[in-house]
C-alpha cells in the first residue's frame, strides 16, 4: 500500500484532482452527448473515449507519484525527452493536415499532440538546468538566459509553424514561469519580451487571419456569423445560465449553437448548466491545486523540486484562467484546452501525469519537513 500512499500524501491535491477528473466525465457527456448522437450514432461515444483517458491518466498519475522526482534531474532523461519532444514536432509535419494545421500525430483512431509534451520537457529540463546553475551564477547572461531561451525558443518556432500561435505563447509563458521562481534578472526576462515584440508583431500583423480574430476577438459582432460566432455563442451560453443555471444536461447551446463546447468551450457550457455557482466551484478546485502544489514545491528539499513543482503548477493553472478568459471573452480565442476537464488525451493524461510528479514532490517535502 506503499504507492497508494505515495500518490495520496498531499489529500488536498490527489481529492481535488479527483473530483476535477469525475466532474469533466459529467460534463463532457453532457455537452458532447448530441453531437456524438448525431455523428457517431452514440450519445456515448465521446463519454466512453474520455473515460478511457481518465483512467490511462490516473494510471500515469499513479505511477508519476510513486517515481522519484530526482530522476528528472538527470541529463540522460532531460535531454533524450527534449530530443523526442523536438522529434515529435518535426514529424507533425508529415502527418495530413487537419483544419489547415499540422498539430497531430495520428495512428487510426489514436491521436497525440506533441506541443502538450513539449511542454513538459521543457519545464523538466529548465528546473533541472537553472537549479544546476544557482550553485554558480544566475546572472551570467550567455550561460544561464541563452541556453534556456535558445532551447524554448526552438520548440517555439517548430509549434508556430504548425501552426499554434496560443501554444507558442504558453512555451514562452513557461520560459518566464521558470526564470522568474529562479530568480534570474528581471532585466534578462525583459530582454525577451522586448525581443519577441517584434517576432509577435509579425505573426500577428502579416498574417490575415490572425489579424482579423485579434480585431474580431475587441469587437466579435464585427462578423457575428463568422469569426466572432463562437465567442458570441460562449457569451450567450454563460449569461443564459445565470446564478443556479438551466441544469445538468439542460443546456440549449450544445444544441449546435456553441462549436466545440466539450473541448475548448467547456467552461461555457458549464455555465450555461450549472451556473455562476458551478463556475465558482470550479475556479475555488483550481485555486486549491494553485495552493498546493505552490506549497508543495516551496517545501521542496532542494532547489530543483521548487523550481519544478512551481512552474508546473503556474503552467497548468495559468492555462486553466486563459481558457476561462477565453470563454469570457476576456482573452483571444485559441485552441487551448481547460485541463484535467476539457474532453482529449493529450492534454489530459500529461496534466495527470504533471499531478503526479507534484504528488511525488509533496510526498518528500512533508518527509523533508519532518
Amino acid at each position: 500500500m506503499t504507492w497508494l500512499l505515495r500518490a495520496t500524501s498531499d489529500r488536498f491535491l490527489f481529492v481535488t484532482t479527483l473530483l476535477l477528473v469525475i466532474f469533466s466525465v459529467l460534463m463532457v457527456y453532457s455537452a458532447s452527448s448530441v453531437l456524438a448522437a448525431e455523428k457517431f450514432g452514440d450519445q456515448l461515444y465521446f463519454l466512453k473515449r474520455q473515460s478511457l483517458w481518465v483512467l490511462i491518466g490516473l494510471g500515469g498519475m499513479f505511477i508519476a507519484a510513486n517515481v522519484d522526482y530526482h530522476l528528472y534531474e538527470k541529463p540522460w532523461v532531460v535531454y533524450p525527452g527534449l530530443l523526442a519532444s523536438t522529434a515529435m514536432l518535426i514529424a507533425v509535419f508529415f502527418m495530413p493536415e487537419v483544419n489547415h494545421a499540422h498539430r497531430w500525430l495520428r495512428w487510426r483512431s489514436i491521436s497525440f499532440q506533441p506541443a502538450e509534451a513539449a511542454r513538459l520537457s521543457l519545464m523538466v529540463f529548465l528546473a533541472s538546468f537553472l537549479s544546476r546553475r544557482m550553485t554558480h551564477d544566475l546572472k551570467d547572461f550567455w550561460r544561464t538566459f541563452v541556453p534556456c531561451a535558445a532551447v524554448a525558443g526552438a520548440l517555439m518556432l517548430l509549434i508556430v509553424l504548425e501552426p499554434d500561435l496560443g501554444m507558442a505563447l504558453s512555451i514562452g509563458g513557461i520560459l518566464l514561469i521558470a526564470l522568474f521562481v529562479a530568480g534570474v534578472p528581471l532585466r534578462h526576462m525583459a530582454t525577451l519580451l522586448l525581443a519577441g515584440v517584434p517576432v509577435l508583431y509579425y505573426f500577428l500583423f502579416h498574417v490575415s487571419w490572425r489579424m482579423e480574430r485579434l480585431l474580431v476577438f475587441l469587437d466579435p459582432w464585427r462578423d457575428p456569423l463568422g469569426r466572432g460566432f463562437q465567442s458570441i455563442q460562449s457569451m450567450i451560453a454563460i449569461g443564459s445560465g445565470g446564478i443556479w443555471g438551466r441544469g445538468f444536461a439542460q443546456g440549449k447551446q450544445k444544441l449546435f449553437y456553441l462549436p466545440e463546447p466539450h473541448t475548448d468551450f467547456i467552461f461555457a457550457q458549464t455555465g450555461e448548466e450549472l451556473g455562476f455557482i458551478g463556475l465558482m466551484a470550479l475556479l475555488v478546485a483550481f485555486g486549491l491545486l494553485l495552493w498546493r502544489g505552490v506549497r508543495a514545491g516551496l517545501r521542496a528539499p532542494e532547489s530543483f523540486g521548487t523550481l519544478l513543482g512551481v512552474t508546473l503548477t503556474i503552467a497548468l493553472v495559468g492555462q486553466a484562467l486563459f481558457n476561462m478568459s477565453m470563454t469570457l471573452g476576456l482573452a483571444p480565442v485559441k485552441g487551448i484546452p481547460l485541463p484535467l476537464i476539457s474532453y482529449g488525451g493529450s492534454s489530459l493524461v500529461l496534466s495527470l501525469i504533471e499531478i503526479g510528479i507534484l504528488l511525488n514532490i509533496a510526498q518528500q517535502g512533508s518527509a523533508y519537513a519532518t
